[in-house]
């Protein structure tokens, strides 16, 4: 044994973190869940075995009150349902009596046009920050996939891209366009990155989400569009801009790493194509 291991604590919460890693949960993932299992017992005062039915609907109460979303709600849901049904072996959550999630909200994704992507590009004089902006819409990538995503990863031949523990612990294969692969060319000769396609420049340690997530707002604000842009507007706009030039859906699913086809479904409600036969009823 190591002499610097160190055991993890019997607070509860600690058994619970060593738990998820056990189990290979995404850091992401024991982040989320311990946080929430965490927040239950402080607003509560009790401890984990206290814990009943009516304190988990309170504090789920005290979080939609709070103005939290339906992602956020459903996420705690899925940390105390994992500790308390999985772990406790509690019965909050099961059978007729169990914690109910809230409707989800029917909102359609922020989807750019491909000249507002365009004026984005053009928006910046830095070709890294160019480069941000074309590898998220080109590949569809989320942005913890593009910070994580290794030089080594991109296959300039074959014009693809390996996603290598994306969501879900998931790998996949997605596309490039050669017109970014060439742009990527130039860039490693520029900024010379050593693993990790984005890195910081002085410690050559990978781009931080925030720091990504800034480039892409930036631009956009530099190109003056008025939509709310983040980086999943540009893998909305990869999904939507692909079934418009009628990409078949599980393919476009297959290159998003979507579970379920339903998920994908969505931007069937936002593909301009589906009304370009529609005429002008003036």
């Amino acid at each position: 044994m190591n002499g610097n291991y160190k055991y993890p604590s019997k607070d509860p919460i600690c058994m619970l973190a060593q738990e998820l890693r056990l189990r290979n949960f995404s850091y992401k993932t024991v982040k989320a869940y311990t946080y929430y299992n965490q927040e239950i017992l402080r607003f509560t005062e009790k401890s984990p075995r206290e814990i009943n039915s009516q304190d988990i609907k309170d504090y789920l109460d005290y979080l939609i009150s709070s103005g939290k979303s339906t992602s956020t709600i459903n996420q705690a849901i899925n940390a105390l349902k994992f500790y308390y049904g999985q772990i406790l072996r509690r019965k909050f959550f099961f059978g007729e009596i169990g914690i109910k999630r809230p409707k989800k909200e029917k909102k359609l994704p922020t989807v750019l046009s491909k000249q507002e992507i365009v004026k984005m590009i053009n928006a910046s004089d830095n070709l890294k920050h160019k480069l941000i902006v074309q590898a998220l819409y080109s590949t569809g990538l989320r942005i913890s996939e593009l910070r994580n995503l290794k030089i080594d990863d991109i296959d300039f031949n074959r014009k693809n891209v390996f996603v290598k523990s994306g969501k879900g612990r998931k790998d996949r294969i997605t596309i490039i366009s050669e017109t970014v692969l060439d742009n990527i060319d130039k860039y490693l000769l520029e900024y010379k990155p050593i693993i990790c396609l984005f890195e910081n420049g002085h410690t050559n340690k990978k781009m931080s989400v925030r720091g990504l997530q800034k480039v892409v707002s930036d631009l956009a604000k530099c190109a003056k569009i008025k939509k709310g842009v983040s980086a999943h507007s540009l893998r909305h706009s990869f999904a939507t801009h692909l079934l418009e030039n009628n990409v078949n859906l599980r393919y476009i699913q297959s290159l998003l790493g979507h579970t379920r086809l339903e998920t994908t479904q969505i931007y069937t409600k936002v593909a301009i194509n589906n009304f370009a036969n529609i005429k002008d009823l003036l």
